[in-house]
């Protein structure tokens, strides 16, 4: 971003949906924290399990958090966070980049949760669940954006 490496920090839960999203320049301890910190105080409690990719930063905020969840860290359970990551590219790529690290961090807390609304598990639902939810997240969406329905 802007000629810098910029690291994109992100939490998801075991179905895929993105908890927080946090840009830093480093993949420190401190920024593991950070991101711990962050998380712990949006959700209220402290995660069960948490799985991670095989960074040292996770294990040492982690022990400084003196959290109780068991640690995994593994090559192939963190698939979760990578998939969950190709909206966030697939966007970004329209927008032509991100122009600076604030922009990045303000476009994907916002994205997130609007992707995590509008995100159907299609594999594992009828076709007719599928529509009926999909309607709703679309009608909760307007009242909450105070849309009209036009037609």
């Amino acid at each position: 971003i802007a000629g810098k490496k910029q690291y994109l920090w992100r939490a998801v839960d075991r179905d895929g949906f993105v908890l927080d999203v946090l840009v830093q320049s480093r993949r420190d301890a401190k920024a593991a924290k950070r991101l711990l910190c962050k998380l712990l105080k949006k959700q209220g409690r402290t995660p069960r399990v948490l799985v991670t990719d095989k960074l040292k930063s996770y294990a040492a905020a982690k022990k400084d958090l003196k959290l109780g969840s068991e640690h995994r860290q593994s090559r192939y359970l963190n698939n979760a966070c990578e998939v969950s990551h190709q909206p966030t590219r697939r966007r970004e790529r329209h927008m032509k980049r991100f122009k600076s690290a604030r922009h990045a961090q303000r476009f994907l807390s916002t994205h997130s949760p609007i992707h995590n609304h509008f995100q159907l598990r299609r594999h594992l639902i009828s076709a007719t669940e599928y529509r009926d939810t999909r309607a709703r997240a679309f009608t909760i969406w307007r009242e909450v954006t105070g849309l009209a329905l036009t037609a």
